[in-house]
């Protein structure tokens, strides 16, 4: 009787040890499931991507493709500037390119919607300024702070008759779910056209 001491002592030590190794195989077992359940996330997540990435990507192919990287749109303008000024018309440069899911979605929103282009018909001349790997068009842009840069695409460049810029803008602010409003359009283009 003289080891019971050290036997409790001992008999105590294999039941924590015991208990531990439990907890840590209870904590194995639970990493596990999380783990199963993050790559079951990922995966789809992943899938859910794909999925819209190929919506988008047929969207793209069924609509219209405005922008010509080709043309040298410095010379353009120059030619709209001239146009403007025998129709007193305003210009309006929708930078972007046919790369951008949502510069086609707004051209074919507005060409689509009778109100919106007799808006467009009656005060302004459009054009598409291409921005795309092809061409930058980087003195342009240039020449009109590069709102690109800042608001992304498409974004909005307002020409008075003579050339000068009055409005750059955002896009962004004119969406509504997965469009655009046809309300906030109406209303951008009215504040900026022609003062007769």
């Amino acid at each position: 009787m003289k080891n019971t001491p050290f036997r409790i002592l001992a008999l105590s030590a294999l039941l924590i040890t015991t208990l531990a190794c439990s907890q840590k195989t209870e904590n194995i077992k639970t990493n596990e499931v999380k783990t199963a359940n993050t790559v079951s996330v990922e995966v789809d997540s992943a899938a859910v991507l794909e999925a819209k990435k190929k919506v988008a990507t047929e969207e793209k192919a069924k609509l219209p493709k405005p922008y010509n990287d080709k043309e040298n749109a410095e010379a353009k303008i120059a030619e709209l500037v001239k146009q403007a000024q025998a129709e007193n018309k305003n210009i309006i440069l929708q930078a972007g390119g046919n790369w951008c899911i949502w510069c086609l979605r707004f051209n074919q929103f507005v060409q689509t919607t009778p109100e919106l282009k007799n808006i467009i018909d009656e005060n302004y001349l459009y054009y598409h300024l291409n921005y795309s790997p092809e061409n930058k068009n980087e003195k342009v842009f240039a020449k009109y702070d590069n709102p690109g840069a800042k608001f992304g695409y498409p974004v909005f460049i307002v020409l008075d008759k003579n050339g000068k810029m009055i409005h750059t803008q955002d896009s962004a602010v004119l969406e509504e779910g997965k469009g655009y409003s046809t309300e906030k359009v109406k209303a951008f283009f009215q504040e900026w056209a022609p003062k007769s």
